[in-house]
């Protein structure tokens, strides 16, 4: 466990070594000299700090959303074991404590958030099941003010008898719940509570369907608590796939616990955001003709860029389906920077990849957003694989690949 400096802690930031300290602090000199000349104000004033309105909220889901689409899989949990491995490329090349994030899937999200420190987040995916799980998790984080109470609801298990304390250790949370299984009558208190709040607090009313698959989605994670893993629908794949428990426990490369659950001030960040209605579920298809665009059109119209981008492995069906164009056009209409990146998980589908750390199925990489723009213009991207290989950016190495 790193130790976390009162400075640290009210910065908002997440515990770094003695190197990204100095470099954050030299940032932070020159921001302050220059922040005054170079601030702008958005159109619609919305700065880091206001809340955007439940009613502009729930409007923004509403009229951004395209038709849901079907997924071969439910992703109530990651499967990518990789995903952290990327944590200190993340910090060392992008835009931290500002910008926009983008992202697709479950909980991995909040991660990345958590280390990128977006003013905003929009969270797309096809499936409308991933949307509904999103405001699931925004009740949660709404009605949890800490990690302790947020796994408790998570998992309808109760807080009972010598509990750990508010900055206990991450291993310390899963091994308290790990032995205190869900209970039913918490679950149906929860959800009844998480269904008012969605509807009420969020002004998100839910059709029977949107209900029925919250309650379905909640109640696995009451009866499989920590053992909760990804499968593919109509396949036994249950026992192939990581747990919650591992995905939480995973590591960054330098062997440090990095999901968003592992320090109180990342939990704290994350939901502070959510209070704000400033991670945003959209229900689009990547490749599709509305979702993307009106995310990208918000965010200029608001004073955004890009800081980050997580695909998944969103890519490699778009191939297949003969849509990757389309995605490279609406990525076109993204506010971005020089510093903007995809984070992408590649399945190893094809080969091992070049990033590939053993012991991982997938291999999760970066590529800044405008090589990927170039590289699209020169037509060298015939496939997934020269997509994931052609000038990527390695964890652990300094510069792209090609």
């Amino acid at each position: 466990m790193k130790e976390i400096s009162l400075t640290t802690v009210a910065s908002g930031r997440r515990p770094g070594t003695l190197r990204r300290l100095l470099v954050a602090l030299v940032v932070a000199g020159l921001l302050i000299g220059f922040v005054a000349l170079s601030w702008q104000p958005s159109t619609r004033a919305e700065t880091q700090g206001e809340v955007i309105s439940v009613e502009e909220f729930s409007r923004i889901i509403r009229e951004f959303s395209e038709e849901g689409g079907y997924f071969l899989s439910d992703n109530f949990v990651s499967n990518e074991t990789s995903y952290l491995h990327v944590m200190d490329k993340l910090e060392e090349i992008g835009t931290v404590g500002e910008g926009a994030y983008i992202g697709v899937g479950p909980e991995q999200n909040f991660s990345y958030i958590a280390q990128l420190r977006p003013r905003i987040a929009f969270i797309v995916d096809i499936r409308r099941q991933a949307i509904v799980q999103q405001l699931m998790y925004k009740a949660l984080f709404h009605l949890s003010e800490n990690r302790l109470e947020f796994l408790s609801r998570l998992l309808s298990s109760p807080i009972m008898g010598e509990s750990p304390s508010t900055d206990a250790l991450l291993p310390e949370l899963i091994d308290y719940f790990d032995r205190r299984p869900g209970e039913e009558e918490l679950f149906r208190e929860n959800l009844s509570t998480v269904l008012k709040t969605i509807e009420e607090d969020f002004r998100f009313p839910l059709t029977e369907e949107e209900r029925a698959g919250i309650e379905s989605i909640y109640s696995i994670f009451w009866e499989a608590n920590l053992d909760i893993r990804f499968w593919f629908r109509g396949r036994w794949s249950w026992g192939y796939f990581p747990t919650l428990r591992g995905i939480l426990l995973e590591k960054e490369l330098d062997g440090d616990l990095g999901n968003f659950l592992a320090r109180e001030e990342d939990y704290r960040f994350v939901r502070e955001l959510h209070l704000q209605n400033r991670i945003i579920p959209v229900v689009g298809d990547f490749a599709g003709p509305k979702a993307l665009r009106s995310v990208g059109e918000y965010l200029k119209e608001n004073g955004y860029s890009v800081s980050a981008f997580y695909v998944s492995n969103v890519e490699q069906y778009l191939f297949r389906n003969g849509v990757f164009g389309d995605f490279a056009e609406n990525i076109r209409h993204l506010p971005v920077s020089e510093k903007s990146l995809f984070i992408r998980a590649f399945t190893g589908r094809g080969g091992f990849h070049p990033a590939r750390v053993p012991g991982h199925r997938l291999t999760t990489i970066l590529q800044k957003i405008t090589t990927f723009l170039d590289d699209f213009d020169r037509d060298r991207y015939p496939n997934y694989w020269a997509l994931v290989t052609t000038n990527f950016i390695s964890p652990r190495e300094p510069e792209a690949v090609d």
